[in-house]
């Protein structure tokens, strides 16, 4: 029996028929209850005087856990499992994006403007004036979702076909939250230079590359390559997005406890792409004291294993992140599950505060310090303060693509965080409000309109 809680990523619908006698759907809710299992919604399907059919969906934990609860079902008495369901699978089936027109056809005439010959007047007025794609095609509004699949959420080097799924979801984010139309670009390649070629010459379609679920080193040489060499704005969202929205999570946490962010003392554990991101921008905002550890524990200025990122926040301190943690204000975990114990957090400075991001285990189960902290961040939805990139990517990429910026910048990212954050009015504010839903709307009209400003203040705007 796992101790994880469940949710819908591991939800299955069950098909029952059930004989219409009192109390059967209290046995089948008590079977449920009794495995751990979550009840969602209840439908009747059909209905006759001796049965009923009803789907019931129900949260697990885990695979595992969802094989127990249906098992549990099945040994009711009189109940008949017609089906089950996986529904994560079923929301993926057949891909969950597709393309539309905007504009129908139904006429000779609509295909003679849409398309030859009308068309042709359209090409030439762009070859003349080549920056009229923005405003005669779909450049503008279109962004590109590129990966070679070599970090693929938590699990690792998946390649492309697996990052695919990802990738869809990333653009129905980006349609859903900003209006903007994103594309799945996932390419059968790990090589650096063979990445970086393949977006250039695709570049021209697009308003915008976003870089996705691509490993560490290899990720920072072609983001900065690409922005070199392409006048597009490019973003690793897996570095900047996580970096803002962890920046805008700490400028309210550290309103709450009320401690300055250049007096405390930050730890992060991992020292990845977003563990790198994330304190290159605390830099940015003020902070003058981080710790940064990887497996091999704190990244100190004695280590002769460091990459060029990592030796940026090398240290003269020594040690484990046990060591590290203790006195410490703030810890960051962009890590793995269970490697930050309850013992540690209580060797923190006073009103300490934890994000713990490892998804979709935490470094530490929020519950087994919640009294111990003063505030506590996860990446998971299922637990208060989650700290999420689509609170950051999609008005990143509004603003930059309205103001047709050039490129993204450090203040850019600074600014949205300041945005983010401004959202948690002082009244609302508390140890578990200390970040704005995913779903309020105000989120991605702040950003956007923050990097807009910025981009003008760096004269990088074109619009």
């Amino acid at each position: 029996m796992t101790n994880l809680t469940p949710n819908s990523s591991f939800s299955v619908t069950l098909r029952l028929q059930i004989p219409n006698r009192v109390g059967m759907l209290a046995a089948i809710a008590q079977a449920i209850a009794e495995s751990g299992g979550n009840i969602g919604t209840i439908d009747l399907i059909e209905q006759t005087r001796h049965v009923s059919i009803r789907d019931l969906n129900v949260d697990a934990a885990s695979t595992e856990h969802a094989e127990t609860i249906v098992q549990a079902v099945k040994a009711i008495p009189d109940i008949k499992l017609l089906s089950v369901h996986d529904r994560t699978f079923n929301l993926h089936r057949g891909g969950k994006i597709s393309i539309v027109s905007r504009i129908p056809l139904k006429s000779v005439s609509d295909l003679a403007m849409a398309y030859t010959p009308g068309v042709g007047r359209v090409c030439t007025a762009i070859a003349q004036d080549p920056t009229e794609v923005y405003n005669l095609t779909i450049k503008q509004n279109t962004v590109a979702i590129v990966t070679d699949g070599s970090a693929v959420l938590g699990l690792g080097n998946l390649g492309p076909h697996a990052a695919l799924p990802v990738m869809e979801g990333k653009a129905m984010l980006f349609k859903e939250f900003a209006g903007l139309d994103a594309f799945p670009i996932c390419l059968n390649t790990q090589n650096t230079e063979e990445i970086i070629q393949a977006v250039k010459h695709i570049a021209p379609v697009f308003g915008g590359v976003n870089l996705e679920d691509i490993a560490a080193p290899r990720c920072f040489e072609i983001e900065q390559r690409l922005r070199q060499e392409l006048d597009i704005p490019v973003f690793h969202d897996d570095q900047h997005g996580t970096a803002i929205v962890t920046l805008a999570a700490l400028f309210n946490a550290l309103r709450l406890v009320q401690k300055p962010i250049a007096d405390i003392r930050i730890v992060i554990n991992g020292a990845g792409a977003a563990g790198v991101a994330i304190a290159r921008l605390l830099k940015k905002a003020g902070a003058e004291k981080i710790w940064m550890c990887d497996s091999k524990g704190i990244i100190s200025t004695s280590r002769t294993d460091l990459n060029e990122e990592k030796q940026e926040f090398a240290v003269k301190a020594q040690g484990t992140l046990a060591g590290a943690v203790q006195g410490a204000d703030v810890f960051i975990g962009v890590s793995a599950p269970g490697v930050l114990t309850p013992e540690m957090v209580k060797s923190m400075a006073k009103d300490a505060i934890i994000f713990a991001m490892a998804n979709p285990i935490p470094e530490i189960q929020p519950e087994l310090v919640s009294k111990d902290v003063a505030v506590i961040a996860t990446g998971r939805s299922d637990y208060p303060n989650q700290i999420n990139n689509v609170l950051a990517f999609p008005g990143v990429f509004r603003g930059a693509l309205d103001c047709r910026a050039q490129t993204i910048t450090t203040t850019m990212y600074l600014q949205a965080a300041h945005a983010i954050a401004a959202l948690v009015s002082p009244s609302e504010l508390n140890r578990e409000h200390i970040i704005p839903s995913v779903f309020d709307g105000r989120v991605v009209t702040a950003v956007a309109a923050a990097v807009q400003q910025a981009a003008r203040e760096e004269g990088i705007a074109r619009s």
